[in-house]
């Protein structure tokens, strides 16, 4: 199962404990780490950028080397030597060769149309304000259109089996890995 942790350094009072939920996330093997901090100017998105690629390269006990994704910025993304980027679903689709595109799914079509290397999809729980529940049965359905799919939004360490059982290629969540605790 791949782990995929959304960041929301609001949630956690501010970057320096951002990092260090960061640095712990790649202590225990995440997959990706989405830099989501989305009222950020371009300048401080690349550095705190930056700053998640330098901690990346100075952990010496990692697992996993982690993918950095920027939500939305390909050119931070390319300028800071991250991994990718992350778009939602009503951004212009386009590819960007030498980055990984990721894209937010929350229907069926938006998945079978995504030109993207993977999609999050949901929220397959509830999950305060994000809309209506797509459920399991939709994402298996949208696991079935041969794209790597990451179940979001009210994952629980607990449901994350039915994630999987459902197709899905991870688990993907903001909560779930800056407060463990909660589930």
């Amino acid at each position: 199962m791949k782990r995929y942790y959304i960041t929301d350094r609001k949630a956690v009072g501010g970057f320096r404990p951002l990092l260090d939920v960061i640095r712990d996330q790649m202590q225990l093997g995440v997959d990706f780490i989405q830099i989501r901090e989305k009222d950020l100017a371009a300048r401080e998105l690349f550095q705190f950028t930056l700053a998640v690629i330098e901690a990346r390269a100075r952990e010496s006990n990692m697992h996993a080397h982690p993918k950095i994704l920027i939500n939305t910025r390909a050119d931070v993304a390319k300028a800071t030597g991250a991994d990718g980027v992350h778009f939602p679903s009503t951004a212009p689709r386009e590819t960007l060769p030498g980055l990984l595109v990721g894209r937010s799914c929350h229907t069926i079509d938006e998945v079978r149309t995504a030109k993207a290397d993977f999609v999050t999809f949901g929220p397959v729980f509830p999950s305060p304000g994000k809309g209506p529940v797509t459920g399991l049965d939709l994402l298996t359905e949208a696991c079935r259109w041969g794209k790597s799919v990451f179940a979001l939004g009210g994952i629980t360490w607990e449901n994350a089996a039915d994630c999987m059982k459902a197709g899905a290629t991870g688990i993907a969540g903001i909560r779930l890995f800056q407060q463990p605790d909660l589930d």
